[in-house]
């Protein structure tokens, strides 16, 4: 039986995610991604312009597979709030099903400005769109308060990136729990839902730095 050769771009998806589960981005040629993907380095030219690029592709990738992971779950989840809650789990999950760490999340522990805000901007891009619309069922569901569902949903996004950022070690761990439960806090007056409504935020950041 005939099987299906893999797609090059996956494969240099592929390299370049797992070479940044352990180099640093700025550290990586388009030649070691070759390598590593089995292709020609004229194989990652053909397909992509420049490095930048393919990163770009893997991020968006990235976010893709956490929103996929999120729709397969969130049949279980009777509530806005609780489908709130299983997003941001699937994005902040620490592993994949080949048991290597989020690339979403390993990305925020490089230091490096460019990575994290391409990171941001693709946040906001893929996930936004999709809290804005649970944001619209808690207000059908008169368990979210709030006029401006779109704009709250992309503050939140952006915030949550930015805690991310926070947690390269430029703040200490009790700084960082201070913070997210005021957030939590915040965003619970702001949406004017339940007592400790956001109260999973702190815990799965917390959890995922505190390792």
């Amino acid at each position: 039986m005939k099987q299906n050769k893999p797609d090059k771009r996956e494969l240099i998806y592929d390299a370049l995610e797992e070479l940044m589960c352990t180099v640093p981005f700025k550290e990586i040629s388009v030649e070691s991604i070759a390598q590593k993907a089995n292709v020609a380095k004229g194989s990652v030219y053909y397909y992509f312009d420049s490095k930048d690029e393919i990163l770009d592709n893997v991020i968006e990738r990235s976010y893709r597979r956490a929103i996929r992971e999120y729709f397969d779950h969130v049949s279980s989840e009777k509530t806005a709030l609780g489908r709130i809650k299983q997003l941001f789990k699937s994005v902040l999950k620490k592993d994949f099903g080949d048991s290597r760490r989020n690339l979403i999340v390993t990305l925020h522990l490089h230091d490096d400005p460019m990575l994290h805000n391409k990171l941001k901007a693709i946040a906001v891009q893929e996930l936004s769109p999709i809290l804005t619309l649970l944001l619209e069922q808690g207000i059908d569901e008169d368990s979210i308060k709030t006029e401006y569902p779109k704009e709250s949903a992309e503050i939140i996004v952006a915030t949550l990136t930015v805690f991310l950022d926070s947690s390269t070690g430029l703040q200490d761990r009790s700084s960082i729990k201070k913070k997210l439960k005021i957030f939590a806090n915040v965003l619970e007056t702001c949406l004017q839902t339940p007592k400790s409504s956001f109260d999973f935020l702190f815990d799965t950041l917390d959890e995922e730095y505190a390792q």
